[in-house]
């Protein structure tokens, strides 16, 4: 079992300069405006407030880190989550909208302290273009110690038909749901197994 036991706020930034100085491997969260992102990162660590969700899709510009502790059995395993800019809002200015975009790609590119790229997609509404292009964009920005892991949100309203079908179309996907908890555990499980290798949990069982 893995329990979150901390999940703090750090800061807020605007672009990769005002970052918090890398100090521990880093979990990036990416995805549409509106695809559950932040009712997923509380899900996460059983915590109703720690990401703000805000009514007004596109409304978060800025980068919000989290610092987060799970414990399995007696050991703890400390991480950052890293809370990116929903993309693809149109009522944004353009000119600040181009800003924010170039703000994005750049920290996406360029920080190597995040391991792991958490795409998220609307289970609702998978094979948008602007979700492929942003899939294909991690691919080709990805470095050899970066994996992504594909999580489709908000599974409770689809029929088990359609997620059979998401499967078949992407068979690294991964179904959660904030609100039933589908899929949070496995998340939880491949996020440290990647992070601290998978012996952590052969360890925890051997206690």
């Amino acid at each position: 079992m893995i329990r979150p036991v901390e999940a703090k706020f750090v800061t807020s930034a605007p672009s990769i300069k005002e970052a918090p100085p890398p100090s521990m491997s880093e979990v990036a969260f990416i995805g549409r405006s509106n695809v559950g992102k932040s009712s997923l990162l509380n899900a996460l660590v059983d915590r109703k407030g720690l990401a703000k969700s805000s009514a007004t899709p596109g409304k978060t510009k800025l980068i919000n880190f989290f610092d987060i502790t799970y414990k399995v059995a007696d050991q703890r395993f400390p991480l950052r989550f890293v809370d990116l800019p929903g993309y693809g809002y149109a009522k944004t200015s353009k000119s600040l909208k181009n800003e924010w975009q170039r703000s994005l790609t750049h920290f996406l590119a360029n920080r190597d302290s995040v391991r792991i790229f958490v795409h998220l997609i609307d289970a609702r509404h998978p094979g948008l273009q602007i979700d492929t292009n942003t899939r294909e964009f991690l691919e080709s920005i990805k470095k050899k110690d970066q994996i992504i892991i594909p999580v489709y949100t908000k599974a409770d309203k689809l029929k088990q038909k359609d997620l059979a079908k998401i499967k078949k179309i992407d068979p690294d996907a991964l179904l959660v749901s904030s609100l039933n908890k589908r899929g949070i555990e496995t998340l939880r499980r491949k996020i440290l197994e990647y992070l601290f290798g998978k012996d952590i949990f052969d360890q925890a069982q051997a206690h």
